[in-house]
């Protein structure tokens, strides 16, 4: 059992690994020419251009993870198939439920590279993706509303002008209010740096104190400032929820539910980045059914047709449930957890009926 279970992952990586070189080199050619389209804008050349796609490659990676284990995996199997290989497999003692056992130990080393990949390359590299693209183009990273970004921290709102890709801030005004939500001062900075966890020093600082009857102005060179903000919360400014860490997730999360603000979209994107990684094994348990089919019952071309329309399925529905998720408040574990279940489901049963027969 040994020798096979050696043979059979041999097989599956090879092929994941053939598979993941096809639809990488297919996702780079398509970033590649939509990125042509800003050619010449700013200093964003050619060497820019190829940078930030290759930038980009970790996040299809991580995407693409459960799809090209299914279709690695689809075409092994068809491959055993086709030799008969499968048959003698069968034969010599070796029944379904240890084969799949064995799918899903091979399977645990793409579980842990899509949490490896999702959780420390591919954050970085999007960032690093969207500072290099930016910088290039001369661009600001966020200019939500006509006057800027509005955030609120604590007992103070903050209107921030523009983010530069280094989390410099802009034009940084601070509303500061008392426990009775009464105005205490509003602060306007030329510019804001982050020196350490909880601080951020400000420069060029006009304040304006209301104490009692009277009001105070002054102007300070440099002011410290206190905010629970940090690089990492304002980096989902840079990187989409869904290819943030999910520390970082859970940060910006629970940022959000101490100012009373909406963490359904966050949320539901951390419950994906823990899910999304067993999806690979679901998937390579839903190929497993096809190794039953010989070849003349669609061939090995058929096989690879119908595992990459059911990859490309499940993708979407994985999209499609955030979204419902997000418009119907449904909680974000079901939107994020639904989808693998459903496939799960349905390779089990698809599994049983081909016993069956």
């Amino acid at each position: 059992m040994n020798i096979l279970h050696r043979y059979l992952a041999k097989e599956v990586y090879v092929s994941t690994l053939f598979v993941f070189a096809a639809l990488l080199s297919l996702f780079a050619f398509f970033d590649l020419i939509h990125e042509l389209g800003d050619l010449g804008k700013g200093h964003y050349r050619l060497p820019q251009i190829l940078g930030f796609v290759a930038l980009g490659l970790p996040g299809h990676i991580y995407e693409l993870f459960p799809i090209a284990a299914l279709i690695g995996t689809l075409f092994a199997l068809a491959q055993f198939s086709a030799n008969s290989e499968f048959t003698v497999m069968r034969v010599s003692g070796l029944s379904t439920q240890r084969f799949a056992l064995s799918l899903m130990q091979i399977g645990l080393v793409f579980v842990a590279l899509t949490l490896f990949f999702g959780e420390f390359i591919t954050p970085v590299a999007e960032r690093m993706a969207q500072q290099l693209r930016l910088k290039a183009t001369s661009s600001v990273v966020a200019q939500e509303f006509r006057s800027g970004l509005w955030i609120k921290d604590a007992q103070s709102f903050v209107n921030v002008r523009e983010i530069l890709p280094d989390t410099t801030l802009l034009g940084v005004k601070i509303f500061e209010f008392d426990q009775d939500y009464r105005l205490k001062t509003v602060s306007y900075a030329d510019r804001g740096h982050h020196e350490e966890a909880g601080r951020w020093l400000l420069e060029d600082v006009s304040q304006t104190r209301f104490e009692g009857e009277k009001t105070v102005v002054g102007k300070l060179p440099q002011l410290a400032w206190t905010s629970v903000l940090n690089p990492d919360i304002l980096s989902v400014l840079l990187v989409v929820p869904e290819q943030m860490s999910a520390w970082s997730l859970y940060q910006y999360v629970q940022h959000l539910r101490d100012n009373k603000q909406k963490t359904t979209r966050y949320e539901i994107a951390l419950w994906s980045k823990l899910a999304y990684p067993f999806a690979t094994l679901v998937m390579m348990i839903f190929a497993l059914p096809f190794a039953y089919h010989q070849s003349r019952s669609g061939g090995v071309s058929g096989k690879i047709f119908v595992g990459i329309m059911i990859g490309l399925s499940f993708h979407l529905l994985n999209r499609v449930f955030a979204h419902l998720g997000l418009l119907n408040d449904w909680p974000p574990l079901f939107s994020a957890s639904f989808p693998a279940l459903a496939f799960l489901g349905t390779a089990l049963g698809i599994l049983w009926w081909t016993e069956r027969r």
